[in-house]
């Protein structure tokens, strides 16, 4: 084909590249609205909530004894609850958010009930009201006392008796020391709800008088007509002009306005159901607990006011959450991460130097190596960023089938994903493989120009021959971007559409653009070899010869790791598991360098509330920082003692308060649950199966099954050592480092997979070579493009390396071992298990009658 007739045959790919940029422009543009950051980027706080589940038994069993009696009642009635209950949830929440006045929260429904919430750019203050908030049910309900109330409160208290986790005090009583402690013990709501009661229709409450004492009174378990919050059409703070004391005032819909004034109306002084010359008491209750019983003086219409001891913030807060109604189960906090938003910006600045000091180095590499063909290469790096954002809504719209999460994008929005710090890592990831499509066609060419091709058949060749395994490699590596975000949350889903868009992208202008490149202007009739340089010319080297000692020493070495990893899982989890895996509150602290405490002197301002803290100082370019480790969250009996169950605060207030002059701020805090920690944990454990598994299917599939046996032990060769070397480094398994270790698997196939596509290839043209021979032969061929590839993973992962903290670090660490494991095992492990399955004998082709049978 002409150079003419080529460039005519080309306006449709050029059409095609015009395309993709106008939707990269319009996706991108104006970029201070199009581009969303992550909490890891701009700081926040995240909530993962689910169905408190004991809290709901209790409130049933308190609210009817009875249903103790009948097996598995208990059960039924929360399953009805908690039916159907996950759009009402997600409508309260939003509704309390909203009235924070966070800007763009995320609240996102998941499964099991559980909810995701996001509030980007909050402050300390702004967290702590929305932890409550967000676990408070705001189930308000007006119910009557007793009729003889006043009398049996005084014959109660007559008694030296008193309710357990109290004493007696005065006209009432005061919680006793061990209160804390015997109200968290199972079944305390309803043992409370039937102290002294005069018949099972009435419960037991106290009223907080202010002073650090209850009067008790007995409540009507239900009232006729009832009440409740449900009926509440708006709620406001208001100030008495003569007592100055704050209320909530209230105004009821109709339905609840006619049976509010049915029920005053009847119960008020000589009404029809009290003859009595004294109204009734109408006990206000919030979320089981009484707020105030105010005696009924009138009939009262749709308007009323709630009475009780409010100081501002607690008054707006209950105002708030009674307009955004009641959730229809209480909720507890999972797992919380909050990110300063400071260390944000500080996290973002540092992705940008790493992503562009990546993309430098990678470029410089490919011009110095290939040269002109080189600047070609860079030239498609450059679009793969230029691009980028297309192929991110493509890749967020598909993978949204697989799982849809709106943060993510998908679902046939233009939208671009949330970047995450994960997601800057993949991108930088994506910049160092990208060149290895450029670098198989520019292997391939580099051989054409050697059998004596001219320059426009040696480019035609070069991209043919080069086609099957860039498809091959890349594929594997987008497997695993998929099993990723099916299985992963949040930023690892940013992570995965990040990786998958950057392959899908790179191929593209690998085996599109720069193709166009060569066809506008290379001579096809000139038989000048185009100028590259040549790690390993003629290689001839016998790696097949010590191939048993390299697999041997290899798994003896990964023994020996794993042997240590489990010995040191065993002796102490925390150290070597992650807070996201095992469950527990993990802090990084900024702090004065010059001013910084000792390990034994932080452990010991901690010692007494978790003596098993892991301590360590984190050093970064120009900062250090301190990670404080504890197994206590707001779910452990220390945890839950603390003020507003919050551990991270504090550890802090111990730590600010013993070292001053340190300067101590908490950067981040990750609170994770025990049962968020065992998913994350399962999850993450079968992500690492299925995509061991989807290699070994699709590689057998493709080539034969002793290939795909041979991939799967390579690759597992690749996550074990790389594992096996990050924890001997002392640092934590998380859930990002499994990330990292798919990404390895994903990766370090790519470099067997080219390898298995040459002995594939030498295979179908080589009927004599024996099979020793040929494997020598395809691991010698590929040595330059196997080197020249891992180089520019290398130099890109380097960068995260030295310009990232804490997850981030750890991510690049391992990448660093899966790199160098990756190019060793194509070479020493993959080819050796391969040729060992077929007992050294040539397996058959596919234009060849099959002879390989199951070993």
């Amino acid at each position: 084909m002409s150079k003419e007739s080529a460039v005519r045959n080309n306006i449709w790919k050029w059409l095609v590249l015009l395309l993709i940029a106008v939707v990269s422009f319009y996706v991108t543009t104006p970029v201070q609205e199009k581009l969303r950051f992550g909490l890891d980027l701009k700081g926040g706080t995240s909530f993962t909530l689910g169905v408190d589940t004991e809290r709901l038994a209790e409130s049933i069993i308190a609210e009817n004894p009875a249903i103790t009696n009948t097996p598995g009642a208990v059960q039924a009635k929360i399953d009805e609850t908690l039916k159907d209950c996950d759009s009402r949830i997600i409508e309260v929440i939003r509704r309390r958010v909203d009235a924070m006045g966070t800007n763009e929260p995320v609240i996102q429904g998941m499964k099991d009930h559980r909810l995701l919430v996001q509030l980007p750019g909050v402050d300390e203050e702004v967290r702590k009201a929305a932890k409550a908030s967000l676990q408070s049910a705001a189930y308000l309900e007006f119910r009557l006392t007793h009729a003889k109330n006043d009398q049996l409160v005084a014959k109660l208290l007559s008694k030296d008796v008193a309710p357990e986790g109290y004493v007696k005090k005065g006209s009432g009583y005061a919680r006793a020391e061990n209160w804390k402690e015997v109200s968290k013990t199972p079944g305390y709501a309803a043992r409370l709800a039937a102290f002294e009661v005069p018949d099972p229709r009435y419960a037991f409450m106290l009223e907080d008088n202010g002073d650090g004492t209850y009067s008790p009174n007995f409540v009507a378990r239900r009232t006729d007509p009832q009440v409740t919050g449900e009926h509440l059409e708006s709620a406001a703070v208001e100030r008495d002009p003569t007592t100055g004391n704050l209320s909530i005032g209230f105004r009821l819909n109709s339905e609840g306005a006619q049976k509010f004034a049915t029920l005053t109306r009847n119960y008020k002084a000589g009404g029809p159901k009290n003859p009595t010359g004294r109204g009734r008491q109408l006990a206000i209750v919030l979320d089981d607990q009484l707020i105030s019983a105010p005696v009924i003086q009138s009939e009262i219409g749709a308007n009323g006011q709630i009475t009780g001891r409010f100081d501002g913030p607690s008054a707006q807060k209950l105002a708030n959450e009674l307009n955004a109604g009641a959730l229809p189960a209480p909720m507890k906090i999972l797992a919380e991460s909050s990110v300063s938003p400071t260390v944000g910006e500080d996290a973002k600045q540092a992705g940008v130097v790493a992503a562009v000091l990546g993309f430098c180095l990678v470029a410089i590499f490919m011009f110095i190596y290939y040269w002109m063909t080189g600047l070609v290469a860079d030239i498609a790096l450059f679009l793969d960023i230029a691009l980028l954002p297309t192929a991110l809504v493509f890749v967020a719209n598909v993978l949204g089938v697989f799982a849809h999460d709106p943060a993510m994008g998908g679902g046939g929005s233009m939208q671009l994903p949330v970047l995450t710090m994960p997601g800057i890592a993949g991108l930088v990831l994506s910049l160092g493989m990208a060149v290895d499509a450029n670098v198989l066609i520019f292997e391939r060419i580099r051989e054409e120009f050697a059998a004596g091709k001219a320059a426009g058949e040696s480019v035609r060749n070069g991209y043919a021959r080069a086609f099957t395994a860039i498809f091959d490699s890349n594929l594997t590596t987008i497997i695993t971007g998929v099993i990723l975000f099916v299985v992963g949350t949040g930023p690892v889903r940013g992570f995965a559409i990040t990786l998958t868009a950057g392959v899908a992208i790179s191929m593209f202008t690998a085996l599109v653009v720069t193709r166009l490149v060569f066809d506008h202007t290379v001579n096809p009739d000139s038989m000048k070899p185009f100028r590259m340089l040549h790690f390993f010319k003629n290689a001839k080297y016998d790696f097949m010869k010590v191939t048993k000692f390299t697999v041997g020493g290899s798994f003896a070495f990964i023994a020996v790791a794993v042997a240590i990893f489990f010995v040191r899982l065993a002796n102490d989890r925390a150290s070597v598991l992650s807070v996201d895996l095992t469950g527990g509150t993990s802090i990084v602290y900024n702090l004065k360098s010059e001013a910084k405490p000792s390990v034994a002197d932080v452990r010991a301002a901690i010692k007494d509330f978790d003596n098993a803290a892991i301590i360590q100082y984190q050093e970064g370019v120009g900062s250090t920082t301190l990670l404080v480790k504890t197994g206590e969250t707001a779910e452990t009996e220390k945890g839950s003692k603390v003020e507003n169950k919050d551990v991270g605060a504090y550890v802090t207030k111990l730590l600010q308060e013993k070292f001053p002059a340190a300067e101590i701020a908490p950067a981040s805090v990750d609170e994770v649950g025990s049962m968020v920690g065992s998913d994350l944990k399962r999850s993450g454990t079968y992500a690492v199966l299925f995509s061991l598994a989807a290699i070994l299917v699709y590689v057998g599939f493709r080539f034969r099954f002793g290939f795909g046996l041979g991939a799967l032990v390579a690759l597992a060769h690749d996550a074990l050592i790389s594992l096996g070397l990050f924890s001997l480094c002392g640092r934590q398994v998380s859930l990002i480092v499994i990330t990292a270790v798919l990404t390895i698997i994903g990766y370090s196939v790519n470099d067997t997979v080219v390898v298995f596509d040459r002995i594939r290839e030498l295979l179908r043209h080589d009927r004599r070579m024996s099979f020793y021979d040929l494997c020598n032969a395809a691991v010698n061929q590929c040595l330059s493009r196997t080197v020249v590839t891992s180089l520019t993973t290398f130099f890109a992962v380097a960068a995260l390396f030295a310009f990232g903290d804490g997850s981030i670090f750890d991510f690049a660490l391992i990448m660093l071992f899966g790199v160098v494991a990756g190019t060793f095992s194509s070479v020493f492990i993959a080819t050796p298990v391969m040729f060992w399955w077929y007992k050294g004998k040539r397996p058959a082709t596919d234009d060849e009658p099959k002879k390989e049978v199951a070993q």
